[in-house]
Order: structure tokens, then sequence, then C-alpha cells
């Protein structure tokens, strides 16, 4: 049975005991959210990690984007972004491999994560058939789903599946008249075969197979947001409310099978409306655990996208966001290296962390109290240990003149702690 059908019958698992002694929550309202679709546990069968929970009530999550492009492949350097992302406090990693040997790289990270692993099938479904075929028209459904199959039985936690770009959204988004049409890469592969064969995407199609190959391993499916907005002129827009409400149905399915499903989401939104999207979504789609990347507040952070990211997200996850994708300062520009990796990671980590404080997540607030308590005793170990890098503060305090010991080089003899505690008397 799967989890789902596990809590419907009221059995609690050992593993989602585990979950719920780390999120703070009781097992048995941890398995009833399950029953309900409201929280998944995404972990394959086949993978021998700690359980990771998302969902209603329980810290928000990130995830980190990792993976070669055609134009560069470096496995070193994957494994090296998996340790860092790991290091930083990265709840999942997705390996988004379009070049070299993806399956390889796919079953190395896989071995080595300690944390949920997340793909995209399509991509190596059709790398694949390019190099085959010369074209992704040559694709077949069964080629895709064969990829997809391939993919859980090596231990994939989810998967990022673009069921709701289909030939009705299609028509939708040519009257739109949106300035970029398509910006998610799996979203606009599947527009392409569909346009060349004239055919239904089979995803959507055929989304019986799809959950049954799920069911098998427990695999959560990530409905995919294939017309996400990819600019702020875009967002909100009839195409994206259009593929959210089907994503919505296609979740009622997963549900009603036994099949855990979490919804994707935009994407570029203008800060007015990343609340509105948050709740619209949740209603829709009844309350699913919703995974955003960002989403970005700003078209024109370019080499800063990390922070238009993080300002997004915090304001998402305070709405009711449950997922967040990073984005790297490298978004829009190139690859990202291990650096870039680290700098996302942070930047999504505070906004997650953020938006925790925000929702009365259950212990939050705590690590902020004993960081102020440290400030306030002039305790620069303590400061540096509850830091997101602490490794980035010792090298700066590191960088103070000798002459300043207690206080910071910026305020020096005129700190205002130690002046305060002086004039109230207390030292």
């Amino acid at each position: 049975m799967t989890r789902i059908e596990l809590a419907r019958k009221g059995i609690v698992t050992a593993e989602m005991e585990a979950v719920a002694q780390a999120e703070g929550v009781t097992a048995q309202k941890l398995a009833s959210d399950i029953a309900e679709g409201v929280t998944v546990i995404t972990r394959n069968v086949f993978h021998e990690i700690t359980p990771l929970g998302i969902g209603r009530g329980l810290r928000t999550k990130i995830n980190a984007n990792i993976g070669t492009s055609k134009d560069k492949v470096s496995y070193d350097d994957e494994i090296k972004k998996l340790e860092v992302l790991v290091k930083y406090g990265a709840d999942a990693v997705m390996d988004l491999s379009t070049g070299g040997a993806i399956k390889d790289l796919r079953n190395t990270l896989i071995k080595k994560s300690p944390v949920a692993v997340g793909t995209v099938p399509i991509y190596e479904a059709v790398v694949s058939t390019t190099e085959r075929h010369g074209h992704i028209a040559k694709m077949s459904p069964d080629d895709l789903f064969e990829v997809i199959e391939g993919h859980a039985k090596d231990g994939v936690d989810f998967v990022t599946v673009h069921c709701g770009v289909t030939r009705r959204a299609i028509e939708r988004l040519k009257e739109d008249g949106r300035i970029l049409d398509v910006v998610s890469r799996g979203g606009a592969f599947l527009l392409e075969w569909m346009i060349y064969n004239d055919r239904e995407n089979p995803l959507y199609e055929q989304y019986d197979r799809l959950m049954e190959i799920a069911k098998r391993y427990d695999l959560t499916l990530s409905l995919g947001d294939g017309f996400r907005p990819g600019c702020l002129a875009d967002a909100t827009d009839r195409s994206q409310i259009e593929e959210l409400v089907t994503l919505g149905e296609l979740r009622d399915r997963a549900l009603a099978e036994g099949v855990q499903a979490i919804i994707e989401g935009p994407g570029h939104v203008p800060l007015n409306q990343v609340e509105l999207n948050i709740k619209m979504q949740k209603e829709i789609c009844k309350g699913a655990p919703f995974y955003v990347l960002g989403p970005l507040v700003t078209d024109i952070g370019m080499g800063y996208d990390h922070i238009s990211a993080a300002i997004g997200g915090a304001i998402a996850g305070a709405a009711g966001a449950d997922f967040l994708c990073y984005v790297t300062p490298a978004e829009h520009i190139r690859l990202p290296n291990i650096d870039d990796v680290r700098e996302g990671v942070i930047a999504s980590k505070l906004a997650a962390h953020a938006a925790d404080i925000a929702k009365g997540i259950p212990g939050a607030m705590e690590k902020d109290r004993k960081m102020a308590q440290c400030r306030k005793n002039l305790d620069w170990e303590g400061q540096m240990s509850l830091s997101f890098d602490p490794a980035r503060v010792r090298e700066w305090r590191g960088q103070v003149p000798p002459s300043v010991t207690e206080v910071c080089s910026m305020c020096g003899e005129f700190c205002a702690i130690k002046t305060v505690e002086r004039a109230l008397g207390k030292k």
C-alpha cells in the first residue's frame, strides 16, 4: 500500500513517526494530512534517505537544482554542488541534466544524496530522442513513459511532469498575447512535440499510466507549471490559471488513486500578486502542497536573482507555499557554479525561515532569540554558530582590527549595546 492508502486506514508508519518528530507535530495529525492530500512524504521505496515531509503545518522546505548541460559536463562539479547544497541546508536536490551520461550522473547523485532527489524525466527523453532521431517530434509516448519508469526504478523521490500542457491550453496561450510565451523547458518540449505531431500531451492523455508508475514506487508527482509566467507582465494571466485548474483536477485523481502529488507554481510575479497566487492555488487545488520557483518579484535582477527570488519566496512561504525552489545569482545567465549554489541555498533558506516565523511554525523563532541574546552579550562565537554561513562571518570578523575585541568595527567605542548598558548601570 502507498502512504496515502496506509494513512486512510489509520496506520501510522515508522516513517510517519520520524517525520512528525522532526517537524514537531503529532504522527496522527500528519497521517490525517497525508490521507487528505495536503501533506506528502517524498521518498521512493528504493531510496534510503531521511524521509522529507512537505505540506500543511510543516517547516517550509527548499530545493536546489543542479545538473549538466550539453556545453558543460563535469560530474565532479555536480557532486561538489550536492555536497555544498546539503551542507548549507537544502532539503532536496533536483537533477536537471541534459548533457553527458545523464543516467550515470543521476544514479551517482541518488547513491550519494542524503536528501530527496527529484528529476524532470522529459529532459532525458528529449535528449535521447534527438540523439537517435534528430528531432523531438520523433519521441513516442512509450519513450517518455519508459524514461519516467526508469527514474522511478533508480530511486528518484519526486518527478516534475508537465501534465497541464494540453491542446486547449495551447490555444489559450495563442490568444493571451504573452511577451514570453513559455519559459518552462519541459513545457516548451511538450508544446513543440504536440504541435509537430498534432496530438494531445501523453502525460495528460495517459495520466492513468503515469499514476500506475507512481503508485508502484510511491513516487511523488510534482505537477509542473509549463505555462508559468516568465516575466511580470505575463503573471496571473488566463494561460497560467487554465493550467492551474487542470493541475487541480489531476491532483484530485491522484489522491483518489493513493498517489502523492504536489503542485508547481510561478515564476515571475509582481510583489502585490504573490499572496494572491498562493491563496488561489490553495483554493483551486484543495490545499495541496505548493512548490514555487522563487517567485521572482522583478525581471531586472540579473546577477542578483537569488535576492529577487528570496523576497518573493518569503512572501509566498508566509502566505502558505510549502516548498521553495532556489534561484542562484547565475539565473538567466549561465549554468550555476559551486559558489552560485551556496549563495542560492542560503538566500532561499533565509526566505523559508522568515516564512516559518510568520506562519508560527513551532520552534522557528528559537534561533533568532538565541542570536539576539548572543548579540546582547557580544558573544561572537555564539553569533557565528547561529548564522547560516559561519565560515563567512568568521572570515569577515577576522578582518576587524586587533584593537577591536568585543564590538564590531563599524560602531567601535560607540557601540549602542555598551552605551546603553553603561547608561542603565548594568556595567
